[in-house]
């Protein structure tokens, strides 16, 4: 007999006998009436035992978490429970055969405030919770929407390897020793970029793949060391095409998981734009609360801190925040001066709308800078004026992670509202402090504008590149660019990241001989399924979305890895361990 899904079970099933499977989920004993929850991945169906049954006995014995099947007719409750699909039915149990039973779990499954490592720990547990599980459903029927739009636009899906060569430019690779090849090793893939444009050469058109890919970096709430990409590349196009794509196939995943149209084509904005008015190039346009320039209104300042900046060069910016002064304490403002400081800005200067402006530099602002700065920014009673004064990334940098708490803080979002965009004109360098020298801001194989080729060499800072990022509710959904196919701007290219002819070859010498070969033009873009599915699951922690997921630590408790290995594994890899670290 096919297994039935229990929340399927409804009225039309009335009269039918049924057999059905899952964990017990509660009991209960009304006057020697027994019910039982029967949980399986879909949800709840109810059973009933009544004191004259044969099964009885066995029923009353039975835990929470005991696996059971259960055989018995479908029939209509007294009262209906409205709150679950299997509501307005029970079963009348006639057989009952328990197929396993469970220790006492470590944490109660119906309570979300256990302790996560505990839940991480053991996982396989905690998967069988309808917050978790559904997440994981929802994420296949992503994966499944994205393999039957490409399909439709003559996409092919192929794999490319795991085992792949180290490149530098990118996030720290995950390395693998090999045992044949002693004292070498394979890298781990950050994304198949060079696969993927290998594929172009090799006349495929369009390729897609759900890709693993590896980066041994720091973690964050929506971050994990092995992740997913949803990954495209595409021969003859230019970045409208790349993007037109991506933003259809994006609103038919909407429209298939939440029932959403998404109004298409989307709004572009370019990367100076977004930093300057939002401080991030992933700007979430759920709320306004723009990033405004007041720098103007303080050259002839008498205020020495923020004149000596301006002189040195730098910026005064501020953001205002409605209609809630009132809401602020000193002890509140102390708070977000901590929290930008995080950021690096010095502190938070603020400025109350009340009869006057008040705040920490009221007192010392001439009567024109008021007066400007009420007009320039349109100030209303009871409107909180937050402004930075430094450098400008910055300044910005740090207003565009306060517009953000703020939004938060003051319940400015609403639930399912979604702002999707698209951030173009990238950079195509950033300075590097730690290498002191421009690097990649995305990879070495992007193209740069076409007006920008020839300032490769001459102005990096002024080179911006054939990028674009999908932006969503203020993630980054996924990212890309159109690729060089010309060797000789890619040997530009790579002069620009100052690498040597030796290196070149070293690490990119099959890619580089490719390009020699009849490359087409190609595009293509990369898009993080894990974030996706947060996006619309309505979660802001990636873990949550991945079935076996690591730690902040890059840890995972369940499995205790990573972990040592013994010496004869060592041995064969020609590796040795020394205190405090390998040999």
């Amino acid at each position: 007999m096919k297994k039935i899904m229990n929340a399927t079970i409804n009225e039309e099933k009335t009269g039918q006998v049924l057999e059905v499977y899952g964990w017990v989920a509660r009991k209960r004993d009304l006057g020697g009436l027994l019910f039982i929850d029967l949980r399986d991945r879909s949800g709840i169906v109810q059973l009933v035992i009544r004191p004259d049954s044969s099964c009885y006995a066995l029923a009353n014995s039975l835990k929470n978490e005991y696996v059971i099947k259960a055989e018995g007719k479908v029939v209509l409750r007294e009262k209906a429970n409205l709150n679950i699909p299997s509501g307005k039915i029970e079963i009348e149990v006639e057989k009952l055969e328990l197929l396993n039973k469970s220790l006492d779990l470590p944490f109660d499954l119906t309570n979300n405030n256990s302790l996560e490592d505990t839940r991480l720990k053991y996982r396989y547990l905690d998967l069988r919770r309808e917050e978790l599980s559904s997440k994981l459903v929802t994420r296949h029927k992503i994966t499944l929407a994205v393999r039957n739009f490409l399909d439709q636009e003559n996409f092919v899906e192929v794999e490319t390897p795991i085992l792949c060569k180290s490149t530098p430019e990118g996030a720290r690779d995950y390395l693998v020793p090999s045992r044949i090849s002693k004292g070498k090793f394979y890298a781990l893939p950050q994304s198949p970029q060079l696969f993927k444009q290998l594929l172009m050469v090799g006349g495929m058109e369009r390729y897609f793949q759900i890709a693993k890919c590896f980066r041994d970096e720091d973690l964050r709430a929506d971050r994990q060391p092995e992740f997913t990409q949803i990954d495209l590349e595409m021969s003859f196009v230019n970045e409208d095409d790349v993007m037109s794509i991506t933003e259809k196939l994006i609103a038919h995943v909407f429209k298939e998981i939440k029932g959403i149209d998404i109004k298409l084509p989307l709004l572009k904005m370019k990367w100076d734009d977004a930093f300057n008015n939002y401080g991030s190039d992933k700007p979430d346009l759920r709320f306004k609360m723009m990033i405004n320039d007041i720098t103007d209104i303080f050259q002839k300042t008498n205020i020495e801190f923020i004149k000596n900046n301006i002189d040195q060069g730098g910026i005064i910016n501020a953001i205002i925040a409605s209609d809630v002064a009132d809401k602020y304490s000193r002890k509140e403002l102390d708070k977000l001066t901590e929290f930008v400081k995080t950021y690096g800005a010095g502190g938070l200067i603020y400025l109350k709308m009340e009869a006057e402006l008040t705040g920490s530099i009221a007192k010392n602002l001439s009567l024109e800078e008021k007066e400007a700065l009420i007009k320039k920014l349109n100030l209303k009673e009871n409107d909180l004026v937050l402004i930075i004064n430094g450098n400008k990334k910055i300044v910005k940098t740090a207003l565009g992670a306060l517009r953000c708490k703020l939004a938060k803080d003051l319940n400015l979002i609403k639930d399912d509202d979604y702002k999707l965009l698209w951030v173009t004109d990238f950079p195509s360098f950033e300075w590097s402090e730690e290498e002191q020298r421009y690097m990649a801001m995305h990879h070495p194989f992007t193209m740069p504008k076409d007006s920008d080729v020839d300032k490769l060499l001459t102005d990096k800072a002024h080179c911006y590149s054939k990028a674009y990022d999908i932006v969503i509710n203020g993630y980054e959904a996924g990212g890309g660019s159109i690729r060089i196919h010309d060797e000789n701007v890619q040997k530009k290219m790579f002069e620009a990241l100052e690498l040597t002819d030796e290196q070149i070859k070293e690490k990119f010498g099959f890619f580089v001989d490719a390009l020699k070969y009849g490359t087409p033009p190609h595009g293509g873009l990369a898009l993080g399924l894990d974030r996706l599915t947060m996006i619309l699951t309505n979660t802001e922690n990636i873990r949550d979305v991945i079935a076996f997921p690591k730690t902040a630590s890059a840890n995972c408790l369940m499995s205790e890895c990573p972990n040592y290995v013994d010496d004869k594994q060592l041995q064969d890899l020609n590796i040795v361990i020394k205190k405090g670290g390998i040999k």
